[in-house]
């Protein structure tokens, strides 16, 4: 998600959180064979979360919709992945990626507030911290109209929830930055899909999209030399030189790839 400098923020994280339970029950349920309007048709038809209130299943199928149903091959990536018992841990960074993809607010908290936190080695973060960076950007004119302190705080306090909830911060009160781990078959899904944006192996180490994981240049590429190793993709790296290939340029089919080989 390019950053730009008239970015408009939204406060639909209020509504959101991570759902990691919901949407692998989702992607659990999904049928590839038929159109994204009749898969949540019937979700909504049978309440397939148990949720009392309609809306609330509502709010959770527009979320939905909007991280993971705007590519059909990413869809069929997940639902496969979550099909095939994908490690856990592995599929909740990929998950979070595309969650980021989606909201710029969620993104752009992680790549420029915690992201610097992290560099100087300021690991612990409170909804404080949050709030006054969401004010900046109200302030510099970044979202639709003025917020009032009740949604910026609760704004605030969603976020930093959500992050804890995909293992990005931890701590249930106190919140902290989490060492950065990505399992390698989770972090070669997500270059593939940045390879897709630009297909220069340099500026794919380089991209600032690692951010959103705390990943430094060197960590990012310790961790295409490991995806090497274990058959993933194929880097050579030669003085300035860098090249990345990978076995399919179809997210959809490479989903297969590294649920069979998954580390």
């Amino acid at each position: 998600m390019p950053v730009s400098s008239k970015a408009i923020y939204t406060s639909k994280i209020i509504k959101a959180g991570a759902l990691l339970a919901d949407t692998k029950t989702l992607l659990a349920n999904w049928d590839i064979d038929r159109s994204v309007s009749d898969n949540l048709e019937q979700f909504h038809r049978e309440n397939l979360f148990g949720k009392a209130s309609r809306s609330r299943v509502e709010a959770i199928l527009r979320i939905f919709h909007q991280r993971y149903l705007k590519d059909k091959a990413v869809t069929r990536a997940l639902v496969y992945l979550v099909n095939k018992d994908f490690s856990s841990e592995g599929l909740n960074r990929i998950l979070f990626f595309h969650a980021t993809q989606s909201d710029r607010l969620l993104h752009d908290v992680v790549t420029d507030l915690l992201a610097s936190m992290y560099e100087i080695g300021r690991y612990e973060v409170s909804a404080n911290d949050v709030k006054t960076w969401i004010s900046k950007q109200i302030s510099e004119g970044k979202t639709q109209g003025e917020w009032s302190d009740t949604t910026i705080t609760r704004c605030a306090r969603e976020l930093l929830a959500t992050l804890r909830d995909f293992g990005i911060l931890q701590g249930a009160v106190k919140k902290r930055l989490t060492p950065s781990f990505v399992p390698v078959a989770a972090f070669a899904y997500i270059a593939l899909y940045l390879k897709q944006r630009q297909p220069s192996g340099t500026k794919l180490i380089h991209d600032p999209e690692w951010q959103l994981f705390f990943l430094p240049d060197k960590a990012v590429e310790r961790l295409f030399v490991e995806a090497h190793q274990v058959h993933l993709l194929e880097f050579y790296a030669a003085g300035s030189i860098i090249r990345i290939d990978f076995p399919t340029e179809s997210i959809e089919e490479y989903a297969h790839v590294i649920a069979q080989r998954s580390y």
